[in-house]
Protein backbone atom coordinates (compact mmCIF):
# COMPACT_ATOMS: atom_id res chain seq x y z
CA UNK A 1 0.00 0.00 0.00
CA UNK A 2 1.58 2.92 -1.27
CA UNK A 3 1.28 6.22 0.98
CA UNK A 4 -1.34 8.38 -0.77
CA UNK A 5 -3.80 5.39 -0.27
CA UNK A 6 -2.31 5.42 3.55
CA UNK A 7 -3.44 8.88 3.76
CA UNK A 8 -7.00 8.29 2.63
CA UNK A 9 -7.46 5.41 5.24
CA UNK A 10 -5.38 7.28 8.00
CA UNK A 11 -7.84 10.48 7.28
CA UNK A 12 -4.62 12.71 7.44
CA UNK A 13 -6.47 15.40 6.25
CA UNK A 14 -9.58 15.34 8.78
CA UNK A 15 -6.73 14.57 11.66
CA UNK A 16 -4.61 17.73 10.59
CA UNK A 17 -8.06 19.37 11.21
CA UNK A 18 -8.85 18.50 14.44
CA UNK A 19 -5.31 18.62 16.12
CA UNK A 20 -5.59 22.67 15.05
CA UNK A 21 -9.17 22.81 16.51
CA UNK A 22 -7.95 21.71 19.60
CA UNK A 23 -4.95 24.05 19.37
CA UNK A 24 -7.64 26.39 19.44
CA UNK A 25 -9.18 25.02 22.14
CA UNK A 26 -6.02 25.40 24.39
CA UNK A 27 -5.31 28.50 23.48
CA UNK A 28 -8.08 29.71 24.92
CA UNK A 29 -7.59 31.24 28.86
CA UNK A 30 -10.19 29.24 30.52
CA UNK A 31 -8.85 25.85 29.11
CA UNK A 32 -7.96 24.45 32.57
CA UNK A 33 -11.11 25.66 34.21
CA UNK A 34 -12.36 22.07 33.51
CA UNK A 35 -9.16 20.05 34.41
CA UNK A 36 -10.45 16.88 33.35
CA UNK A 37 -11.54 17.91 30.63
CA UNK A 38 -8.52 19.42 29.91
CA UNK A 39 -6.10 16.77 30.48
CA UNK A 40 -8.16 14.54 27.80
CA UNK A 41 -7.73 17.17 25.50
CA UNK A 42 -4.07 17.50 25.73
CA UNK A 43 -3.65 13.51 25.70
CA UNK A 44 -5.91 13.40 22.59
CA UNK A 45 -3.43 16.05 20.69
CA UNK A 46 -0.69 14.04 22.07
CA UNK A 47 -2.33 11.08 20.05
CA UNK A 48 -2.88 12.32 17.13
CA UNK A 49 0.24 14.14 16.49
CA UNK A 50 1.95 11.16 17.18
CA UNK A 51 0.10 9.56 13.93
CA UNK A 52 1.23 12.81 12.01
CA UNK A 53 4.82 12.47 12.93
CA UNK A 54 4.74 8.77 12.32
CA UNK A 55 2.72 9.66 8.71
CA UNK A 56 4.94 12.50 7.73
CA UNK A 57 8.28 10.41 8.05
CA UNK A 58 7.34 7.29 6.75
CA UNK A 59 9.91 6.35 3.76
CA UNK A 60 11.06 2.68 4.22
CA UNK A 61 8.68 0.13 3.39
CA UNK A 62 8.50 -1.13 6.73
CA UNK A 63 7.58 2.26 8.25
CA UNK A 64 4.56 2.05 5.84
CA UNK A 65 3.57 -1.99 6.38
CA UNK A 66 3.41 -0.46 10.64
CA UNK A 67 1.03 2.36 9.33
CA UNK A 68 -0.64 -0.09 7.79
CA UNK A 69 -1.46 -1.83 10.73
CA UNK A 70 -2.81 1.60 12.40
CA UNK A 71 -5.21 1.08 9.38
CA UNK A 72 -7.23 -1.64 10.99
CA UNK A 73 -8.60 0.54 13.70
CA UNK A 74 -11.19 1.49 11.93
CA UNK A 75 -14.37 1.02 14.80
CA UNK A 76 -16.09 3.86 15.79
CA UNK A 77 -14.41 4.29 19.43
CA UNK A 78 -11.01 2.48 18.44
CA UNK A 79 -9.24 6.44 18.96
CA UNK A 80 -10.57 6.85 22.34
CA UNK A 81 -8.82 6.37 25.81
CA UNK A 82 -9.96 2.58 27.05
CA UNK A 83 -11.83 1.86 30.69
CA UNK A 84 -10.29 -1.87 31.71
CA UNK A 85 -11.31 -3.88 34.59
CA UNK A 86 -10.60 -7.00 35.60
CA UNK A 87 -12.85 -8.96 37.73
CA UNK A 88 -11.65 -12.54 39.56
CA UNK A 89 -13.62 -15.38 39.10
CA UNK A 90 -14.90 -18.37 41.12
CA UNK A 91 -12.17 -19.86 42.98
CA UNK A 92 -10.58 -18.17 45.77
CA UNK A 93 -6.74 -17.56 45.96
CA UNK A 94 -6.37 -19.48 42.73
CA UNK A 95 -8.80 -17.10 40.16
CA UNK A 96 -7.57 -13.84 42.03
CA UNK A 97 -3.94 -14.58 41.70
CA UNK A 98 -4.47 -14.54 37.81
CA UNK A 99 -6.72 -11.64 38.03
CA UNK A 100 -3.49 -10.15 39.24
CA UNK A 101 -1.44 -11.75 36.66
CA UNK A 102 -4.13 -10.00 33.61
CA UNK A 103 -3.79 -6.66 35.20
CA UNK A 104 0.34 -7.09 35.21
CA UNK A 105 -0.40 -7.82 31.78
CA UNK A 106 -2.31 -4.92 30.11
CA UNK A 107 -0.05 -2.48 32.30
CA UNK A 108 3.14 -4.30 30.66
CA UNK A 109 1.59 -3.70 27.52
CA UNK A 110 0.43 -0.01 28.06
CA UNK A 111 4.11 0.25 28.89
CA UNK A 112 5.60 -1.40 25.90
CA UNK A 113 3.74 1.21 23.81
CA UNK A 114 4.44 4.18 25.72
CA UNK A 115 0.68 4.46 26.77
CA UNK A 116 0.00 5.93 29.67
CA UNK A 117 -2.09 3.84 32.40
CA UNK A 118 -3.70 5.51 35.22
CA UNK A 119 -5.14 2.70 38.46
CA UNK A 120 -8.85 4.04 39.20
CA UNK A 121 -9.41 0.92 41.54
CA UNK A 122 -7.54 -2.22 42.88
CA UNK A 123 -9.54 -4.52 45.21
CA UNK A 124 -7.50 -6.79 46.74
CA UNK A 125 -7.88 -10.45 48.08
CA UNK A 126 -7.41 -11.55 51.51
CA UNK A 127 -4.35 -13.97 50.91
CA UNK A 128 -3.00 -13.10 47.50
CA UNK A 129 -4.07 -11.62 44.47
CA UNK A 130 -7.07 -9.26 43.56
CA UNK A 131 -10.75 -9.33 43.66
CA UNK A 132 -11.46 -6.96 41.42
CA UNK A 133 -8.97 -3.98 39.46
CA UNK A 134 -9.82 -0.93 36.89
CA UNK A 135 -7.55 0.96 34.80
CA UNK A 136 -7.62 3.66 32.65
CA UNK A 137 -5.62 3.66 29.42
CA UNK A 138 -4.81 6.50 26.93
CA UNK A 139 -2.79 6.53 24.04
CA UNK A 140 -2.91 5.77 19.87
CA UNK A 141 -5.80 3.79 19.36
CA UNK A 142 -6.08 2.83 23.24
CA UNK A 143 -9.44 1.28 23.06
CA UNK A 144 -9.11 -0.27 19.53
CA UNK A 145 -5.53 -1.95 20.81
CA UNK A 146 -7.76 -3.58 23.79
CA UNK A 147 -11.74 -4.15 23.17
CA UNK A 148 -10.80 -7.41 21.76
CA UNK A 149 -9.44 -8.46 25.35
CA UNK A 150 -13.24 -8.34 26.73
CA UNK A 151 -14.45 -11.41 27.44
CA UNK A 152 -13.26 -14.81 29.72
CA UNK A 153 -9.65 -15.53 30.20
CA UNK A 154 -8.57 -19.56 31.97
CA UNK A 155 -5.48 -20.31 33.01
CA UNK A 156 -4.94 -23.38 33.61
CA UNK A 157 -1.34 -24.24 35.61
CA UNK A 158 0.28 -25.80 38.42
CA UNK A 159 -1.14 -24.17 41.52
CA UNK A 160 1.78 -22.52 43.59
CA UNK A 161 -1.21 -22.24 46.39
CA UNK A 162 -1.69 -26.19 46.25
CA UNK A 163 0.54 -28.27 48.71
CA UNK A 164 -0.34 -31.23 46.30
CA UNK A 165 1.33 -29.19 43.25
CA UNK A 166 -1.88 -30.03 41.75
CA UNK A 167 -3.62 -29.07 38.25
CA UNK A 168 -5.87 -25.71 38.18
CA UNK A 169 -8.21 -24.19 36.22
CA UNK A 170 -9.13 -20.61 37.00
CA UNK A 171 -11.07 -17.86 35.34
CA UNK A 172 -11.37 -14.44 34.85
CA UNK A 173 -13.41 -11.63 33.51
CA UNK A 174 -11.88 -8.62 31.82
CA UNK A 175 -14.01 -5.51 30.62
CA UNK A 176 -13.22 -2.74 28.35
CA UNK A 177 -15.41 -0.16 27.57
CA UNK A 178 -14.18 3.02 25.47
CA UNK A 179 -13.97 6.38 27.23
CA UNK A 180 -16.96 8.10 25.54
CA UNK A 181 -16.46 12.13 25.57
CA UNK A 182 -20.41 12.89 25.62
CA UNK A 183 -22.59 11.18 28.04
CA UNK A 184 -24.94 13.53 28.82
CA UNK A 185 -28.00 12.10 26.89
CA UNK A 186 -27.51 9.26 30.00
CA UNK A 187 -29.55 10.08 33.01
CA UNK A 188 -30.01 8.12 35.72
CA UNK A 189 -32.50 8.58 38.48
CA UNK A 190 -30.96 9.05 42.11
CA UNK A 191 -33.36 5.97 43.50
CA UNK A 192 -31.46 3.74 40.83
CA UNK A 193 -28.83 5.07 42.24
CA UNK A 194 -26.70 2.69 46.11
CA UNK A 195 -23.95 4.38 46.62
CA UNK A 196 -21.17 3.37 49.35
CA UNK A 197 -18.08 4.84 51.12
CA UNK A 198 -15.03 2.80 51.97
CA UNK A 199 -11.63 2.77 53.24
CA UNK A 200 -9.30 3.43 49.71
CA UNK A 201 -5.83 1.95 50.49
CA UNK A 202 -3.92 4.00 48.65
CA UNK A 203 -1.21 2.56 45.89
CA UNK A 204 0.70 -0.63 45.74
CA UNK A 205 -1.09 -1.72 49.08
CA UNK A 206 0.63 1.72 51.11
CA UNK A 207 -1.90 2.76 53.12
CA UNK A 208 -1.57 6.41 51.09
CA UNK A 209 -4.95 7.56 51.55
CA UNK A 210 -6.69 5.83 54.83
CA UNK A 211 -9.88 8.28 54.92
CA UNK A 212 -13.01 6.93 53.67
CA UNK A 213 -12.86 8.26 50.28
CA UNK A 214 -12.79 5.61 48.09
CA UNK A 215 -16.61 5.34 46.48
CA UNK A 216 -18.56 2.34 44.69
CA UNK A 217 -22.03 3.22 43.23
CA UNK A 218 -24.01 0.51 41.84
CA UNK A 219 -27.01 1.03 38.77
CA UNK A 220 -29.69 -1.09 40.45
CA UNK A 221 -31.78 -2.00 37.14
CA UNK A 222 -28.55 -3.38 35.58
CA UNK A 223 -26.39 -4.54 38.91
CA UNK A 224 -23.50 -2.47 36.90
CA UNK A 225 -20.84 -1.58 39.94
CA UNK A 226 -18.02 0.97 39.20
CA UNK A 227 -15.51 1.48 42.33
CA UNK A 228 -12.87 4.25 41.63
CA UNK A 229 -10.26 4.82 45.06
CA UNK A 230 -7.71 6.81 43.46
CA UNK A 231 -8.66 10.70 43.06
CA UNK A 232 -7.97 13.48 45.47
CA UNK A 233 -11.53 13.08 46.90
CA UNK A 234 -14.83 11.58 47.91
CA UNK A 235 -16.37 13.87 45.45
CA UNK A 236 -13.87 13.11 42.82
CA UNK A 237 -14.03 9.82 43.28
CA UNK A 238 -18.11 10.15 42.88
CA UNK A 239 -17.63 12.08 40.04
CA UNK A 240 -15.30 9.37 38.01
CA UNK A 241 -17.45 6.97 38.89
CA UNK A 242 -21.14 8.11 37.83
CA UNK A 243 -18.96 9.18 34.74
CA UNK A 244 -17.75 5.49 34.31
CA UNK A 245 -21.32 4.70 34.80
CA UNK A 246 -22.28 6.06 32.15
CA UNK A 247 -19.92 5.64 29.94
CA UNK A 248 -20.68 1.59 30.48
CA UNK A 249 -24.65 2.46 30.25
CA UNK A 250 -24.14 4.29 26.82
CA UNK A 251 -21.63 1.21 25.99
CA UNK A 252 -24.69 -1.06 26.85
CA UNK A 253 -27.04 0.69 24.82
CA UNK A 254 -24.95 0.78 21.76
CA UNK A 255 -24.10 -3.08 21.85
CA UNK A 256 -27.64 -4.00 22.63
CA UNK A 257 -28.68 -2.27 19.28
CA UNK A 258 -25.84 -3.85 17.35
CA UNK A 259 -27.19 -7.09 18.87
CA UNK A 260 -30.43 -7.24 17.58
CA UNK A 261 -28.62 -6.16 14.19
CA UNK A 262 -26.79 -9.48 14.65
CA UNK A 263 -29.70 -11.10 15.36
CA UNK A 264 -31.33 -9.70 12.02
CA UNK A 265 -28.44 -11.14 10.09
CA UNK A 266 -28.11 -14.49 11.89
CA UNK A 267 -25.18 -13.18 14.11
CA UNK A 268 -24.65 -14.05 17.75
CA UNK A 269 -21.61 -12.89 19.88
CA UNK A 270 -20.94 -13.39 23.82
CA UNK A 271 -18.49 -12.47 26.22
CA UNK A 272 -20.12 -13.89 29.53
CA UNK A 273 -19.01 -16.80 31.71
CA UNK A 274 -18.62 -19.56 30.60
CA UNK A 275 -16.97 -18.77 27.25
CA UNK A 276 -13.56 -17.99 27.54
CA UNK A 277 -11.69 -15.90 24.80
CA UNK A 278 -8.47 -17.33 25.11
CA UNK A 279 -6.57 -19.92 27.02
CA UNK A 280 -3.13 -19.75 28.68
CA UNK A 281 -1.85 -23.01 28.90
CA UNK A 282 1.42 -23.18 31.40
CA UNK A 283 1.28 -26.83 32.22
CA UNK A 284 1.46 -29.53 30.73
CA UNK A 285 2.49 -27.58 27.86
CA UNK A 286 3.34 -23.96 26.98
CA UNK A 287 1.24 -22.28 24.83
CA UNK A 288 -1.57 -18.78 24.80
CA UNK A 289 -4.84 -19.77 22.17
CA UNK A 290 -6.95 -17.29 21.44
CA UNK A 291 -10.31 -19.17 20.29
CA UNK A 292 -11.73 -16.89 18.04
CA UNK A 293 -8.91 -16.10 15.58
CA UNK A 294 -7.24 -19.56 16.43
CA UNK A 295 -4.01 -17.04 16.89
CA UNK A 296 -1.21 -18.99 19.03
CA UNK A 297 1.56 -18.45 20.83
CA UNK A 298 4.03 -20.95 22.49
CA UNK A 299 5.64 -18.42 24.84
CA UNK A 300 3.17 -17.47 27.67
CA UNK A 301 5.61 -16.20 29.65
CA UNK A 302 6.22 -13.40 26.92
CA UNK A 303 2.47 -12.54 26.39
CA UNK A 304 2.01 -12.55 30.29
CA UNK A 305 4.59 -9.76 29.89
CA UNK A 306 2.35 -8.18 27.71
CA UNK A 307 3.38 -8.99 24.29
CA UNK A 308 -0.06 -8.68 23.28
CA UNK A 309 0.32 -7.05 19.55
CA UNK A 310 -0.12 -10.94 17.29
CA UNK A 311 -3.40 -11.07 19.12
CA UNK A 312 -4.59 -7.36 18.57
CA UNK A 313 -3.64 -7.62 15.09
CA UNK A 314 -5.38 -10.75 14.62
CA UNK A 315 -8.60 -9.84 16.01
CA UNK A 316 -8.69 -6.64 14.50
CA UNK A 317 -8.49 -8.94 10.93
CA UNK A 318 -10.85 -10.92 12.55
CA UNK A 319 -13.53 -8.01 12.52
CA UNK A 320 -12.65 -7.14 9.05
CA UNK A 321 -12.90 -10.47 7.63
CA UNK A 322 -16.40 -10.50 9.42
CA UNK A 323 -17.55 -7.52 8.39
CA UNK A 324 -16.65 -7.74 4.69
CA UNK A 325 -18.75 -11.24 4.78
CA UNK A 326 -21.77 -9.62 6.67
CA UNK A 327 -21.89 -6.86 3.61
Amino acid sequence: MDKIQLEKLLKIAAKREEAKRIEREMNAPDFWADREKATQLTQKLATINQLLERYDQAQSEAQLAELEKVALFTGDFDECAAILSVHAGAGGTEAQDWAEMLLRMYLRFAERKSFTAKLLEKSAADEAGIKSASVRITGLNAYGQLKGEAGVHRLIRLSPFDADNARHTSFALVEVIPELEEVSDIEIPEKDLKIDVFRSSGHGGQSVNTTDSAVRITHLPTKITVAVQNERSQSQNRETALKILKMKLKTRRIEEQKSRERSLRGEHTSAEWGKQIRSYFLQPYQQVKDHRTGIESSDPNGVLDGALDPFVEGYLKYLHSRSEMSQ
